[in-house]
């Protein structure tokens, strides 16, 4: 039952949340707009610590301490609350297909004020493609034209990144060579519970859902049951070194720090060559995202045109094109992150919205679950004990991600493909994006799909289907 503060009337049965307009906008607040949801409080508990994996990358790619990283992830995840409270139902996360490649172009830079400037190039690029594309309408005309090879090759550049990658399977890497027992148990259960076509017929559509469904609400904590597990091996082995709790409860964020080393006031405009070095980049970061804008959507569409035709709930992809950018723009300006700002988090939106699926009774509104999940994510991000439990197996969780991620990016990609010359052309321009870098990538693989497929690779399919399936179950 949703919890509003006293004296707030429950909205009536369809009709639409009640709110203060702001242009585009809908500003709902908190426990007034929409009531607090305790289930999804308690989500967010355990899965902020998909978000605080990105600790070990920002200490990695930027040297920085373990208090300034976690700043910046708590601010990264302070911005995620904008989307419930402006009026977007959709909980937003990473680009997270992206992460390996933005490393990659991220090493092209002194570790230091250049590389941080090349990231809040990268990211003031992104918003800039969020903001134009969006309010134009041009985003889906863009993808409707570049390439299905195309498209499938930067997938799959994606997922070749991640694996190869020193956070995966790299012989002098952080990943699987450090890491061997936990990583593979945990990646393992994972998978299994992800991706096992033996566990989806057997428990979410055979007889064991209908005698019991603690299987199905296990994996809808996504890569988190496989984590925990892989954590728990870790201390065992003596991999992981057990969790150190030190004094006080509630993390003072180190804004002055990170305001100096990786704010734009802190280290400067980027120069002209940095922005342009970071176009390519920002192509492919914005086409991969593109795509969960379209299904965050509509995710939500069907779940409340199907079962909830008690709540009216505005999907406006303009808006949700305009939050991602001004997430961009802010994170860039202010604490910039390698994961970006994407427009979502699919394992988390699917899972909020099978629980608003079984009525009003159960999630009052889906503002007041995805807020809920939302603000109390952040809040966790606060409570150093909670923190303090997962900060010695941080390299695992982002080890895990991009693990899961990796696996997802091929076989999304290998769907966008229909032929013989198409899957070819994915799986040459993934290696060289993965090898060579997004600029030799993209410009390779436009001159590979022009004279392999010819002109025609080009046209416009805007009455074909979406562009991505995407079924990554991480931030």
């Amino acid at each position: 039952m949703a919890i509003f503060l006293p004296g707030i009337k429950p909205r009536k049965d369809g009709t639409e949340l009640p709110y203060i307009p702001l242009g585009i906008f809908k500003l709902r607040i908190p426990f007034v707009h929409w009531g607090w949801e305790m289930t999804e409080m308690f989500q967010a508990m355990v899965m902020f610590v998909t978000g605080i994996g990105a600790i070990a990358l920002l200490q990695d790619t930027f040297g920085m301490s373990f208090e300034v990283a976690l700043t910046i992830v708590a601010f990264h995840e302070l911005t995620y609350c904008l989307h419930q409270v402006m009026g977007d139902p959709i909980i937003p996360g990473w680009i997270t297909p992206a992460i390996p490649l933005t490393l990659a172009f991220l090493g092209g830079f002194h570790i230091g004020p250049e590389r941080v400037q090349a990231l809040i190039a990268l990211q003031l690029l992104v918003g800039l493609l969020f903001l134009i594309l969006g309010i134009t309408g041009l985003a889906k005309k863009l993808l409707d034209v570049v390439p299905v090879s195309l498209q499938a090759g930067i997938i799959l550049g994606a997922g070749i990144a991640a694996t190869i990658g020193k956070y995966c399977f790299s012989p002098t890497g952080t990943g699987f060579n450090k890491y061997p027992i936990s990583i593979t148990i945990g990646g393992l259960i994972a998978l299994y519970l992800l991706f096992s076509k033996v566990f989806s017929d057997k428990v979410r559509h055979g007889q064991t859902l209908a005698k019991s469904n603690i299987w199905v609400k296990v994996a809808n904590y996504g890569m988190v049951p496989g984590l925990v597990v892989g954590i728990i091996a870790g201390w065992i082995s003596g991999e992981i070194p057990l969790p150190v709790f030190k004094e006080g409860f509630i993390f003072i964020p180190e804004i002055t720090k990170v305001f100096q080393t990786q704010s734009i006031f802190g280290v400067g405009i980027p120069p002209m060559a940095t922005f342009i070095a970071a176009i390519p980049m920002a192509i492919v970061a914005y086409i991969i995202a593109f795509g969960d804008t379209v299904i965050g959507t509509t995710c939500i569409e069907n779940a409340n045109e199907e079962f909830r035709p008690d709540e009216i709930v505005d999907r406006n992809p303009n808006r949700l094109s305009l939050l991602c950018a001004g997430r961009n723009f802010i994170e860039g300006t202010l604490a910039c992150t390698p994961t970006l700002a994407g427009p979502l988090w699919a394992a988390m939106t699917v899972a909020v919205t099978e629980r608003y699926k079984l009525g009003r009774q159960a999630m009052d509104s889906i503002f007041g679950g995805s807020g809920s999940f939302n603000i109390m994510k952040f809040l966790s991000c606060l409570i150093l004990p909670l923190v303090f439990i997962f900060k010695p197996a941080l390299p695992v969780a982002l080890s895990l991600t991009l693990l899961i991620q990796a696996f997802a990016c091929g076989y999304i990609a290998m769907e966008l493909v229909k032929n013989n010359t198409q899957r070819g052309l994915a799986a040459v321009i993934g290696a060289i994006l993965a090898v060579g870098g997004p600029a030799m990538g993209l410009a390779i693989g436009i001159v590979l799909c022009l004279v392999l497929e010819g002109p025609k690779a080009f046209a416009d399919r805007s009455k074909q289907g979406p562009l991505f399936h995407a079924h990554s179950n991480e931030e």
